[in-house]
């Protein structure tokens, strides 16, 4: 009896988590995901309409077929479909499943970094960490080659690097949210400076087109490979940032106060930085270097389900992708038939709230 009453707490507790305007985020998101993954679906050189388009992500021959998903997930051979249906589930729809796997794992890792470093501005893109994470992978798919399926861990060990960089950088006694920013900023002008002088030992031109391209954050191209190079690691990060979630409510707090309530401030806090890393470097070892999601869609989920990180990092799951995979769209239509990057539609967002975010406020270190 006890042990079902606690049971029955735990679920209440988790429950009381979604109130209304975290229920209306989740709901918004996931119809924007699935509206913008259907428009995706449905443009390309074989176009259909919308309603073909919908009828044939959920055709019950398919999504209810074993056999499907043993090729789709763990690369077995493909059973005989229609042209449609190949167009569509081989094709587009892991572009759409891609872009929801990054969009999550940005939205999160942004989350955890504003919340270690209690400061808004703070992203994987503005702390270098995105910077790492892509010239760690470039260097696999440039001089090394063939690593395909170590990417995530090989963008994890360099995010995790280019952030002990900035680390040490900022540190003085302590660090301060402008001097991590300023840091972060320095190290990610060197490491793109370093991205760029791997191009010149690409022997195959065809390479280095496409590194440029991922450099840029592109969906261009992805595939069922890619969903099952991010899944595992990014579902992982995923749940210990949900988890996290307590303890990031009280680095709020303040250092003090954490410290008084019986926490390890510096053992927690490179902990969840851990897992920022690897979330950001899983999204970016398939989705290339996007910025500003990190960036942009905490603080907007911030100022609408409130500080409390249990409801944020929920909400920075669903509106995550819902960004990623709309400005993916956007990417897609802007210059049609031509496709630009979709890190060139998230940049022209972010940028611009980067700029609010420094003038809401009337010096920077008040973030």
């Amino acid at each position: 009896m006890a042990g079902k009453t606690e049971s029955n707490t735990a679920l209440g507790r988790a429950l009381a988590v979604f109130d209304r305007s975290l229920l209306l985020v989740v709901v918004a998101s996931s119809a924007v995901v699935v509206a913008a993954g259907i428009v995706q679906v449905s443009l390309g050189t074989y176009s259909m309409s919308l309603a073909e388009a919908w009828r044939g992500v959920f055709n019950p021959d398919v999504v209810f077929d074993p056999a499907m998903w043993n090729a789709f997930l763990l690369g077995g051979e493909l059973p005989e479909m229609s042209r449609r249906t190949l167009v569509i589930w081989s094709i587009r729809l892991p572009r759409v499943l891609v872009g929801i796997l990054a969009g999550m794992g940005l939205a999160v890792s942004g989350a955890i970094f504003q919340g270690v470093t209690r400061n808004e501005l703070a992203s994987p893109f503005v702390l270098g960490v995105s910077s790492g994470a892509g010239l760690a992978v470039l260097f696999a798919l440039v001089v090394l080659g063939g690593m395909a399926a170590f990417l995530p861990l090989i963008a994890a060990m360099g995010g995790a690097a280019a952030f002990l960089v900035v680390y040490a950088i900022a540190w003085q006694g302590g660090t301060s949210p402008v001097r991590l920013v300023l840091a972060g900023i320095i190290v990610g002008v060197v490491f793109e400076s370093l991205q760029w002088g791997l191009f010149f030992f690409a022997e195959d031109i065809g390479v280095v087109q496409a590194a440029i391209e991922w450099t840029r954050g592109s969906l261009t191209g992805t595939g069922w490979e890619q969903v099952r190079i991010a899944t595992i690691p990014m579902l992982f990060a995923v749940g210990l940032a949900v988890l996290g979630s307590r303890q990031l409510n009280i680095l709020l707090l303040g250092e003090r106060t954490a410290q008084s309530l019986g926490m390890s401030v510096e053992r927690v806090r490179f902990g969840l930085s851990a897992v920022g890393i690897l979330a950001a470097a899983s999204a970016i070892a398939v989705a290339g270097i996007v910025a500003f999601v990190g960036l942009v869609v905490p603080h907007v989920v911030r100022t609408l389900v409130g500080t409390d990180y249990r409801r944020l990092m929920v909400g920075c799951v669903f509106a995550g992708p819902a960004l990623l995979v709309a400005a993916d769209v956007g990417a897609r239509l802007a210059l049609a038939p031509q496709q630009i990057p979709v890190g060139v539609v998230t940049g022209l967002i972010g940028g611009p709230y980067f700029l609010y975010l420094m003038r809401k406020q009337r010096e920077v270190g008040q973030l």
